[in-house]
């Protein structure tokens, strides 16, 4: 690292579980990141600021009025400009280090196994059950961990899938594709602005920790956020050795 880089990630270079080894970690790291919108925003702006060196972010939908209430990585100026563009003019601006590749698409199918072989992670930030299903299906087929966030309302929920373990669980195993999970969309439902930056902020820390290699992730835990008491709860995931997606693994 050069001397600005030495100072400008000084702080995490002074944290004794990162240093100077960690923080290339990061910068030869590429995270995928599903969804630029409430989660996706904060989530890309900590990873952009913490150096991770590559950024590929998706999302096919364009900045509307309404959704600057919460979605802070765009601004007044971007309305009606796709998301990721959006988001991608305001990362370089924050740090100009960071490569950030928009991908003005609803990735699915062999594009989503393509995004999702090329990065070392992956952020689900999407708002629908059809795209998560999706996004899982990829990282368990390509064996890459995977940060997981939704929020509503005042309900927000965080866990991590690290599909490089044959004992993790994946997202199908706690929410069956064929369930009656029903999609609860912002437009409808309204969801308060806080709420996202939260869940978003704990998707980069959860990445941050993988890409890293520190401490102590969310894997085999779901963790549930009640915003109008700010009451956690934690439940303990299992892998089911039956799911339809991930039960084969380590059987071969």
């Amino acid at each position: 690292m050069n001397d600005d880089q030495l100072l400008r990630y000084s702080r995490h270079i002074l944290l004794p579980q990162l240093g100077i080894e960690g923080q290339e970690k990061f910068r030869r790291a590429h995270a995928l990141i599903v969804g630029a919108g409430g989660l996706g925003s904060p989530a890309a702006l900590y990873l952009a600021a913490a150096g991770v060196g590559t950024l590929t972010i998706c999302d096919n939908d364009a900045v509307d009025l309404t959704n600057l209430q919460r979605q802070i990585v765009h601004r007044n100026d971007a309305i009606g400009t796709p998301k990721a563009e959006s988001a991608r003019r305001t990362l370089t601006t924050i740090n100009p280090e960071v490569k950030v590749n928009a991908r003005v698409e609803r990735i699915a199918g062999a594009r989503l196994d393509e995004l999702t072989r090329s990065a070392d992670i992956v952020l689900d930030c999407s708002d629908n059950f059809a795209t998560r299903h999706a996004i899982n299906l990829a990282c368990v087929a390509q064996r890459k961990p995977l940060v997981s966030g939704a929020g509503v309302r005042f309900d927000g929920q965080i866990a991590v899938f690290d599909l490089r373990d044959a004992r993790s669980p994946c997202y199908h195993c706690l929410f069956p594709g064929h369930g009656d999970n029903e999609d609860l969309r912002c437009a409808v439902m309204g969801v308060f602005a806080p709420l996202t930056g939260i869940i978003g902020s704990m998707q980069a820390a959860e990445a941050l920790k993988l890409l890293a290699g520190i401490g102590e992730s969310l894997s085999g835990r779901l963790l549930l956020l009640d915003a109008l008491t700010m009451e956690w709860r934690t439940v303990r995931l299992k892998r089911d050795p039956a799911c339809g997606v991930c039960g084969a693994r380590g059987k071969a």
